[in-house]
């Protein structure tokens, strides 16, 4: 255990925005939200998921909804505790701590700040090790743990509790309660044992973020640039370099969905690279080349400071490097594949690792 204050919050905004791909919220807000509360109830605990009892209830918390609509539907802090009170009630167990639910901007921090605010752990895990659109994309459900009971709760304390035969059925129907109830809400959701949460998350997903974090804002204040410290930490691999030409952004069905289209500098003079989004980025090509796909992970990065852009910040003009990251392991079996690769979201491909696409663009 050890305890994160408003230095670590700081990093970890940082390290939560280039893990989440893109998607997850505005870092910013749940950065804000993080440091208050640690100004007003203290230090979080953080806890290795090795120190939590197997028999502890642990409860992710998590916003859900679509990125564009978060930066005008700031969240007042009351949504989170709600929900987590609701289904505490309904368990009959008092909650023994919160994680996140993915490593995403916003929601990489909102669990830390309910966490100051009630006085409990949260531990060092989530269910995804990037961000993902739908909430049966976690590795919880590949290992057949429910995502009901879930409690919903917006701005304007409505609260929805959900039991539903399977956590795809959790996604439609609170998708559906979602755009009803303003386009995003506060969720307490996959509520677990201890004992389960060792076998299925993915572990020190913070520690990370942290780490990634503090390389970013070191290298910012040396003048350097930080993309091969980040590459060091992630395991991940330059894709293109250029500046944005085109952005075709829109809400729908729940989700910020688009293209992004970027115009290559550099290494990648006279080529063009096309970005696919539904919150986070799903595909990377190249001149119609395909160099990196979800499940893996793709980042676009501001190419002066390597501060990571979110799919909401990209601008006409800006000048970036895009990356790739192999994912955790856990998504690249024959079911995270089918829960989480290319063909679930519509594109006409299979899915191959970042590191056999870029091995085939080096032969070529």
């Amino acid at each position: 255990m050890r305890l994160l204050g408003k230095e670590e919050i700081e990093n970890i905004a940082i390290g939560a925005a280039l893990l989440g791909t893109g998607g997850g919220g505005d870092p910013y807000i749940g950065k804000l939200m993080a440091i208050q509360a640690i100004e007003e109830h203290g230090p979080i605990r953080l806890l290795d998921p090795d120190e939590v009892p197997d028999d502890a209830l642990i409860v992710p918390s998590a916003m859900m909804g679509a990125p564009t609509v978060m930066i005008e539907k700031v969240p007042n802090g009351e949504e989170a505790i709600a929900a987590f009170k609701s289904l505490e009630e309904y368990l009959g167990k008092e909650i023994y701590a919160t994680m996140p639910i993915e490593a995403g901007g916003i929601n990489s921090l909102l669990p830390l700040a309910l966490a100051a605010t009630l006085g409990l752990p949260v531990v060092d895990a989530d269910g995804m090790g990037r961000a993902f659109p739908e909430l049966q994309m976690v590795t919880f459900y590949l290992e057949g743990v429910s995502a009901t009971p879930m409690v919903l709760s917006d701005e304007k304390k409505n609260s929805l509790l959900l039991n539903t035969i399977d956590s795809v059925w959790a996604e439609r129907i609170a998708r559906t309660a979602t755009i009803e109830m303003g386009g995003s809400v506060m969720l307490a959701i996959y509520p677990m044992e201890g004992s389960v949460v060792k076998q299925s998350a993915i572990k020190n997903i913070l520690t990370l973020e942290e780490k990634i974090g503090a390389e970013i804002r070191t290298a910012m204040k040396a003048n350097e640039n930080p993309v091969d410290r980040i590459l060091g930490l992630t395991a991940g691999r330059v894709l293109f370099q250029g500046k944005v030409t085109d952005i075709n952004r829109k809400t729908q069905d729940g989700f910020a969905k688009g293209t992004a289209t970027i115009e290559g500098l550099n290494n990648n003079k006279d080529e063009e690279c096309k970005l696919h989004f539904q919150n986070e980025h799903l595909l990377a090509q190249v001149d119609g080349r395909t160099v990196c796909v979800t499940p893996d992970l793709i980042t676009v990065l501001d190419s002066d400071t390597g501060m990571p852009i979110t799919t909401e910040g990209l601008r006409y003009g800006s000048r970036c490097t895009v990356i790739g990251m192999p994912c955790d392991p856990k998504w690249r079996t024959e079911k995270g594949i089918e829960v989480t690769g290319p063909r679930y979201f519509g594109y006409d491909l299979d899915f191959q690792p970042l590191e056999e696409l870029l091995l085939v663009k080096e032969e070529i």
